[in-house]
């Protein structure tokens, strides 16, 4: 794999999670969310882990993030309980 001029835009989870929300990518993320994302979805791009933090090219994560179906969680705050499974 041929890395564009300059190399890759390695940054935290913490950074990308402001990066995205920041440039439009996303309304809201945290790392701790990232952390999910990336633990539970192989489509998601490589991780490198720097001690003990992890990191991720910039240029392959927002991309990634831009073309992501969101699946927002039922809010049992205003719909109550969700409707059981058939």
């Amino acid at each position: 794999m041929t890395e564009p001029e300059g190399g890759p835009d390695m940054v935290s989870f913490r950074e990308l999670a402001r990066r995205l929300v920041a440039d439009g990518v996303v309304e809201t993320m945290s790392h701790q969310r990232l952390s999910k994302i990336a633990q539970d979805d192989p489509a998601f791009p490589p991780v490198v882990e720097i001690g003990k933090a992890k990191a991720v090219d910039y240029r392959l994560a927002r991309p990634y993030f831009a073309g992501r179906i969101k699946r927002p969680g039922w809010r049992t705050d205003v719909h109550g309980k969700p409707p059981a499974a058939e």
